[in-house]
């Protein structure tokens, strides 16, 4: 199991947040709303921790990591983007992203299957400009994080997708692929 951003025992969304252990923690910003690997830990399972830009393989899992600068609370943080490949199929998450994304990083995650985009928290891109990034990154799904029921609005209203109803958890197959074109897939 691989775990992303989970919120530190400081953090504002550490409510509800239950224990459980992951194989793998990425970590796309050091702060205390994303940077919580040391929950992640449970009985015999210890997360391998993955914590900015690179390459790496874990458990057949390929990673690439690039970092991009980020502003949270005022200040400025090394955000990574990470991208992930696992049975074929591309994972493209953009983190804590506070801003556009250079056309030479763009390459490196240009048509992900699945794209987790933030939408709007305060520091993060507006609904409407992350819509935009997300389909000129033209993957095959799209699934919205760090958003607030407002926040979400806007953007659903952006991708003209205003009556999806959230699901509890995806579960795809490379198959299951075939046909989609920026789909907005949102979870609870």
């Amino acid at each position: 199991m691989v775990a992303i951003n989970p919120p530190s025992k400081d953090s504002k969304y550490k409510e509800g947040v239950s224990r459980f252990g992951a194989d793998i923690a990425l970590v796309s910003v050091n702060h205390k709303d994303f940077n919580g690997a040391e929950l992640l830990t449970h009985g015999d399972t210890k997360p391998f921790v993955i914590s900015g830009p690179g390459d790496y393989e874990v458990k057949d899992i390929f990673i690439n990591g690039v970092g991009i600068e980020a502003v949270i609370d005022g200040k400025k943080y090394i955000n990574t983007i990470y991208s992930l490949t696992s049975a074929d199929i591309k994972l493209t998450f953009l983190g804590a992203l506070s801003s556009d994304i250079p056309a030479n990083l763009r390459e490196t995650i240009q048509a992900p299957d699945i794209l987790f985009v933030p939408v709007g928290d305060g520091n993060l891109l507006s609904p409407k400009n992350a819509y935009k990034l997300a389909v000129s990154l033209e993957p095959k799904i799209i699934i919205p994080m760090d958003y607030d029921a407002n926040s979400l609005k806007q953007f659903l209203k952006e991708g003209g997708e205003e009556k999806i109803t959230p699901i509890e958890k995806l579960t795809i197959k490379k198959k299951d692929l075939e046909g989609k074109d920026a789909e907005i897939v949102v979870l609870k």
